[in-house]
C-alpha cells in the first residue's frame, strides 16, 4: 500500500513486513480491525498485561464503522458484512447523535455492547492480518489458515515478533510488548498511515461521493456556526422582508437557525453557500431530507439577496472572507459574478443537480415539502 506516511525504523522489529499488513485489501475488515486495535491499545495506555478480547475488537470495529455507514451512508463494498451487521442491530439514536463527535462515541459503543455480536466479523481477519509475518504459510487451504497462523504466532512470538499472538482458545490476542512500545511512541504516524489506507479504500468504493475524508471519522467537536450566523443576521437586519424559503414566514432574528439545504450528513461541511436561515421549527421539520425542486429557485434568490446585502453593508475585507467558499466551491472566476443573479443560478444548477441526484441514490429522502 503506497502511502505518504513513512513508518519509523526499528532495530528489533520487522517494519518492512508491518508496512505490508494492509496490502491487497479487498474489504473493510483489516482497516477497521487495525483502527480498533489502535483505539483499544490507546485506551489501555499501551499496556500489554492483559489480552484483548476479539469480541471487544468486533464491537470497536462496528463503532468505527457506524459513523461513515449510518451518518453518511457510505458503501463498504457489495460483499462486505460490516454494514449488514450494523443494519441488523437496529440501532436508534436521537437525531442529535447524527452529528456525533469523537468524544461521545461512547454512546454508540454502549448501544452496540448490549447487542448480540456474533464472531463473523473477526472469524478470519485477526489471522489474515498477521499472516505476512510467516512466509512459509503461503499456499495453505483457506480452512487451514487460522490454526496455522495461531500456531506460528505462538511458536515465533519471540524470534520473529509478530504484532500479536492468540490465547489458547483464540478468543483474544496478546500484543507483543515491543510492538506496543513502538506504536505508543509513533502512534500519530501509525494511525495516520492506517487512516490513509482506509481513505483510499473508501474512495474506491464511493467514487462519486464528495468529501470522503470528512466522513470517515467523527470530528473532535463540531465547528461553530457563529460566523455563518453573523452573516445571515447582518442580511436579515438590513432586509425589510426576508422570508423562509420553505414556510414563507418572515424571518425574525430571535427565531432563526441555519438549514443545510443539502443535508449536513451528505456534504459534511458548513459552507455558507449551502446554508439558509429558517425558523427553528422549520429546520426541525426538514431534518435530513432533500427539499422539493419547488424551493430551489427560492433558495438561489435568497442566497443572491444575502450576497447583495452583505456586500453593501460590510467592509471589503469581510465580504472577501465570507465569499471565498462561493468562489472556490461553486466555480466562479471573479467576485462580481456572485452579484449577478443569472450567473449565480447557473453555477448553482451546475453544482447542485448532480449532488442532489447522488444524495438520492445514497438513500436520502427527496421531494420534501414543508407542512405546518
Amino acid at each position: 500500500m503506497d502511502s505518504p506516511y513513512s513508518l519509523p525504523n526499528s532495530e528489533s522489529l520487522d517494519i518492512a513486513t508491518f508496512s505490508r499488513l494492509l496490502d491487497d485489501t479487498t474489504n473493510s475488515y483489516k482497516f477497521l480491525f487495525f483502527l480498533s486495535l489502535l483505539d483499544i491499545l490507546s485506551s489501555r495506555f499501551f499496556k500489554t498485561t492483559s489480552p484483548i478480547r476479539l469480541k471487544d475488537l468486533a464491537i470497536e470495529m462496528l463503532v468505527n464503522a457506524w459513523y461513515p455507514h449510518s451518518v453518511f451512508r457510505l458503501s463498504f463494498g457489495l460483499q462486505d458484512m460490516v454494514a449488514e451487521k450494523l443494519d441488523s442491530l437496529a440501532l436508534h439514536f436521537d437525531e442529535s447523535l447524527l452529528k456525533i463527535t469523537e468524544g461521545n462515541k461512547t454512546i454508540v459503543r454502549e448501544a452496540i455492547q448490549i447487542k448480540n455480536i456474533d464472531d463473523r466479523l473477526i472469524r478470519y481477519v485477526p489471522f489474515r492480518l498477521i499472516r505476512p509475518f510467516f512466509k512459509e504459510l503461503r499456499g495453505l487451504k483457506d480452512q487451514q489458515v487460522n490454526n496455522e497462523v495461531k500456531n506460528a504466532a505462538e511458536r515465533f512470538f519471540e524470534a520473529r515478533k509478530p504484532l500479536y499472538k492468540f490465547n489458547q482458545d483464540a478468543t483474544a490476542i496478546l500484543i507483543h510488548p515491543e510492538w506496543a512500545s513502538y506504536i505508543q511512541i509513533n502512534h500519530r504516524i501509525i494511525r495516520g498511515w492506517v487512516s490513509w489506507g482506509w481513505l483510499q479504500y473508501m474512495q474506491k468504493k464511493n467514487p462519486n461521493t464528495p468529501a470522503i475524508a470528512s466522513k470517515l471519522f467523527p470530528p473532535r467537536e463540531r465547528e461553530s456556526l457563529q460566523g455563518q450566523t453573523s452573516y445571515w443576521r447582518t442580511v436579515i437586519e438590513n432586509c425589510e422582508d426576508l422570508r423562509c424559503i420553505y414556510s414563507n414566514q418572515i424571518l425574525e432574528l430571535d427565531d432563526i437557525s441555519l438549514d443545510h439545504y443539502l443535508p449536513w450528513s451528505f456534504v459534511a461541511h458548513d459552507q455558507l453557500w449551502n446554508l439558509i436561515p429558517v425558523p427553528k421549527s422549520v429546520n426541525s421539520s426538514k431534518s435530513d431530507n432533500i427539499p422539493d425542486n419547488i424551493y430551489f429557485e427560492r433558495f438561489i434568490k435568497t442566497q443572491h439577496t444575502g450576497l447583495i446585502i452583505f456586500h453593501n453593508h460590510s467592509s471589503q475585507k469581510k465580504w472577501t472572507n465570507y465569499i471565498e467558499s462561493y468562489l472556490v466551491d461553486l466555480g466562479f472566476s471573479n467576485k462580481e459574478e456572485l452579484l449577478n443573479f443569472e450567473s449565480l443560478r447557473k453555477q448553482y444548477e451546475i453544482k447542485f443537480k448532480p449532488l442532489i441526484a447522488l444524495a438520492v441514490s445514497q438513500g436520502f429522502e427527496p421531494n420534501w415539502r414543508y407542512s405546518p
